[in-house]
C-alpha cells in the first residue's frame, strides 16, 4: 500500500495551528486533492491549486469565517510545502547549521529553531516570541524579518514596558496636534513608521487593557486613530510579538485579552534557556571572544576556566554571557589567556548540586563530553529507559538523543 506524502514530515507549525482550529470546535485534515464537500481549502503548490493541501471541513461556517480559517491554512501550507522539500533534499539540511541571521548556536534545539524560522520567515503570519530575559528574541525577530518578503521595508521595535499607558498610546498610534498638553504638532506613531515592513513589539504583556484593544484592531483590521483624531488610517505592518510572561495564564487571569492572545500566537517560537543548550557555551564564548578582541587575536579562557564557565547554570542567558565575556576581555589586559581568578564571584564561586559536580576535564571538548554524559545518564536513569521522555527533559529530539546514547555506550 501506497504511504501518503506526508509520512515523515516535521510539522510544528501545522501542529500549532491544528490546536488552534480544535480550541475552536473544528478539525484541519491533511488531503490528497480538493473536498468535494464545503470546506476550507489551501493548496500546497499554486501550480496544483485542487491537488494536496490543507483542509477543514465545515459546511456551516459562513463564508467571513471560511475566508479566515484559509487564510490560516494559507500559512500552514508554507510550513508543509517547506517541510516537503527538506524531506526530500531539496534544501540544505539544518543540521549542519551553527547560526542563523546573527543567532549563533548549533545545539538540537537550535536546530529545530532554524528549520521553524525557515518556514515562519516567508509568510505574513503574525509571531509570539517567547523565552526568558536574554535569550535573544529580539535577535529571532529580526532574522525573521530580514528573511521575509518585507526585508526592503523597516524592522521598527518598541518595548511596551517602557512607556506608561497615555505615552505608550501616542507611541505606538501618534497623536494628532493639540491632542494633550505638550502635543505641538501632528505625530505618526510607530505603526505608520512600520508601513510595509516589520513591527517588533516586545513585552506585549506588559500592555494595558485599552492599548490591547487598539492593537487588536490593527491586527484584525489593519486601521487605528491617532491619539486625539476622528481619522481612520490603515497600514500593512507584520506584527512579530514577544513577552516571557505566561499569556495563557494571563488570559484566564483575565488580565490579557484572549481575542488578543489567539491573534498573536498564531506562530509561535519559543526560546530555549542557555542551560537548556549547554553544548553551544564554548560556540558562544569563541564567539564572544572574538566579538570584543581589542587591538589583536582574541583571548583564550584556561580550562579552569572554560570548565567553570560551562557548569554554571547561566540564569541570564546569553546576554549574561556576553556580558561577563567583554568584563573578561578588560580585565584581562594585554595577557593572551583569561584564566578563573578573573570570573565574576557569582560564577567562580558556583557550587553545583550534588547530581552536577564539577566536570574536571582536560580540554574543552573533554569537558563538553562529560557533561553531555553526565547529563544524558541522569535523564536515561530518571525516566527509567525511557528515551522519548528523557529527550523532552533534555529539549532534543529523540534521534539525538538515542545517537548520544550510542556515542556515550550509556546503555547496557
Amino acid at each position: 500500500m501506497r504511504s501518503p506524502w506526508w509520512q515523515g514530515l516535521d510539522l510544528r507549525v501545522l501542529r500549532h495551528v491544528r490546536g488552534v482550529l480544535r480550541r475552536r470546535g473544528l478539525e484541519l485534515t491533511l488531503v490528497e486533492r480538493r473536498p468535494t464537500e464545503p470546506a476550507a481549502f489551501a493548496a500546497l503548490s499554486t501550480d496544483e491549486p485542487s491537488g494536496a493541501g490543507l483542509a477543514v471541513i465545515a459546511p456551516d461556517l459562513s463564508a467571513p469565517e471560511v475566508g479566515l480559517i484559509e487564510h490560516m491554512l494559507g500559512e500552514a501550507a508554507l510550513d508543509v510545502a517547506a517541510a516537503v522539500r527538506e524531506r526530500d533534499g531539496d534544501v540544505e539540511p539544518a543540521a549542519r547549521r551553527t547560526g542563523y541571521a546573527g543567532i549563533i548556536g548549533g545545539a538540537s534545539s537550535m536546530i529545530e529553531l532554524y528549520s521553524l524560522l525557515d518556514r515562519v520567515a516567508p509568510s505574513d503570519s503574525t509571531v509570539l516570541v517567547q523565552g526568558e530575559n536574554g535569550t535573544g528574541k529580539e535577535l529571532v525577530a529580526r532574522a525573521i524579518h530580514t528573511r521575509s518578503k518585507r526585508r526592503e521595508h523597516r524592522f521598527v521595535v518598541t518595548n511596551c514596558s517602557a512607556f506608561n499607558d497615555n505615552l505608550l498610546d501616542s507611541e505606538l498610534f501618534g497623536h494628532k496636534r493639540g491632542a494633550f498638553t505638550g502635543a505641538v504638532a501632528d505625530k505618526a506613531g510607530l505603526f505608520e513608521t512600520a508601513d510595509l515592513g516589520t513591527f517588533f513589539l516586545d513585552e506585549i504583556g506588559d500592555m494595558s487593557a485599552a492599548l490591547q484593544v487598539k492593537v487588536l484592531r490593527v491586527l484584525q483590521e489593519g486601521t487605528f486613530n491617532r491619539v486625539g483624531d476622528t481619522e481612520t488610517r490603515k497600514v500593512d505592518v507584520r506584527i512579530i510579538a514577544a513577552t516571557n510572561r505566561d499569556l495563557r495564564a494571563m488570559v484566564a487571569a483575565g488580565t490579557f485579552r484572549e481575542d488578543l492572545f489567539y491573534r498573536v500566537n498564531v506562530i509561535n517560537v519559543t526560546l530555549p534557556a542557555l542551560r537548556e543548550r549547554r553544548d553551544d557555551v564554548p560556540i558562544l564564548i569563541d564567539y564572544f571572544l572574538a566579538r570584543h578582541r581589542r587591538n589583536g587575536r582574541p583571548k583564550k579562557l584556561t580550562v579552569e576556566c572554560q570548565t567553570q564557565m560551562l557548569v554554571y547554570p547561566w540564569p541570564g542567558n546569553v546576554r549574561e554571557l556576553e556580558n561577563e565575556i567583554e568584563r573578561l576581555v578588560v580585565l584581562a589586559g594585554d595577557s593572551g589567556t583569561i584564566d578563573l581568578p578573573l570570573l565574576s564571584p557569582r560564577i567562580r564561586q558556583y557550587v553545583p548540586a550534588d547530581d552536577e559536580a564539577p566536570i574536571d576535564a582536560g580540554s574543552l571538548p573533554a569537558a563538553v563530553e562529560a557533561l553531555e554524559r553526565k547529563m544524558i545518564g541522569a535523564a536515561i536513569k530518571k525516566f527509567g529507559g525511557n528515551k522519548t521522555r528523557a529527550a523532552e527533559e533534555l529539549k532534543v529530539s529523540r534521534r539525538n538523543l538515542i545517537r548520544l546514547v550510542q556515542k556515550y555506550q550509556l546503555e547496557k
